[in-house]
């Protein structure tokens, strides 16, 4: 962290649709929090996303990443996507060049409970669905290996090749487990389709036996991801961390997200440990409703508690939890989650609770 630990430099990327909207409530709400806890953060925003690439062309501006590495302890992200731009070209360029150039190779998305009326599963409470999916993030399907022969004729053939390395699988591996250690949790799971995919998801096998011997403290176990996603609708209680590759753990982290109120309350972190990291709400640009004031900012606002815990400020990263928390309690939210507040006036009620917490109180 700059300064010796007591301030840090915070890069805002509001982007487009609603992220412009919900990403000034979680800025105010860290600045609330923050301010109260004598934790001083700075605030520097760039304007990168679908205006800026139609004003001017450029998507990731060059020597962009170096400033973002070497200048800011961490990125709060909003969304991009953008109608007006059909290809999604600048989306691609920032978001997904950040994560390899910065090397995110850990996708955090933490799946809970907030409140028991948000899952749509029978009988199940907030202490059944408490779990989080590591997601590999810089390899897979989407490092964006393969091609096109004969396109736009009755023999075309579209090939993607699906790219595992020995150090990708390991660390994303070993990183679960540290974490499970770290964090006192005690069950590991990994899921892949070693039986179809058995080049590829053969190394995630090996790499997995090898790696949960040095673990033998943390009990763990392997799934293939459609028996996974079976198990995580019929007894979500039963896991506690899952780590899987990047295809299946975008999939089966959305997933996640629907049981425990949908990706309007799903934050995300894009992790590479002791380096500068990206935290972003996955909800997307959302352009159907952006300029109407609806659009839920609670994602946002517990995605910057992720980002604040991954700082080393874990107090006030509860004091967040805890608003948000009684927000949804107290049913002061967006239509989305059957209110009927608008954007700024459940920011503004964070903001107010955080300044009465007696929680946030006892942080200075």
């Amino acid at each position: 962290m700059r300064n010796g630990g007591l301030k840090a430099r915070i890069a805002v990327i509001p982007g487009d649709g609603i992220g412009a909207e919900v990403t000034p409530q979680a800025v105010k709400v860290l600045k609330a929090v923050c301010s109260s806890a004598e934790r001083p953060l700075e605030f520097v925003e760039f304007d990168w996303g679908a205006d800026k690439y139609l004003r001017e062309g450029v998507t990731l501006p060059p020597g962009g990443v170096e400033l973002l590495r070497e200048e800011f302890d961490a990125i709060l992200f909003g969304a991009l996507g953008d109608p007006r731009v059909p290809s999604n070209q600048h989306a691609a360029d920032i978001l997904l060049g950040l994560r390899f150039k910065l090397d995110l190779y850990v996708n955090a998305r933490p799946v809970e409970l907030l409140h028991d009326r948000l899952t749509p599963l029978r009988d199940r409470t907030e202490k059944d669905i408490r779990l989080i999916v590591f997601r590999e993030n810089t390899e897979g399907i989407y490092v964006g290996v393969g091609g096109v022969f004969r396109q736009g004729t009755p023999d075309e053939i579209a090939v993607q090749e699906d790219v595992n390395s020995r150090k990708g699988v390991e660390r994303i591996i070993r990183y679960a487990f540290e974490y499970a250690r770290q964090n006192g949790v005690r069950r590991v799971c990994m899921s892949d389709k070693s039986n179809a995919m058995t080049f590829a998801h053969g190394l995630w096998q090996r790499v997995f036996k090898e790696v949960r011997q040095e673990y033998a403290d943390i009990d763990s176990r392997h799934l293939y991801i459609d028996t996974l996603a079976m198990e995580i609708v019929r007894d979500p209680s039963q896991f506690d961390i899952i780590v899987t590759c990047n295809l299946f753990g975008d999939i089966i982290s959305d997933l996640g997200a629907q049981l425990a109120g949908g990706l309007g309350l799903a934050p995300s972190g894009n992790i590479h440990p002791g380096k500068t990291s990206l935290f972003e709400p996955v909800h997307g640009s959302a352009p159907n409703i952006a300029g109407k004031g609806i659009a839920n900012p609670l994602g946002s606002v517990l995605t910057s508690a992720m980002m604040i815990e991954f700082l080393g400020w874990k107090p006030q990263a509860e004091v967040i939890r805890s608003a948000v928390r009684a927000a949804l309690q107290e049913n002061y939210v967006t239509p989305d989650l059957g209110g009927n507040k608008n954007t700024v006036a459940v920011g503004d009620w964070l903001v107010n609770f955080v300044g009465k917490n007696h929680l946030a109180k006892q942080l200075k």
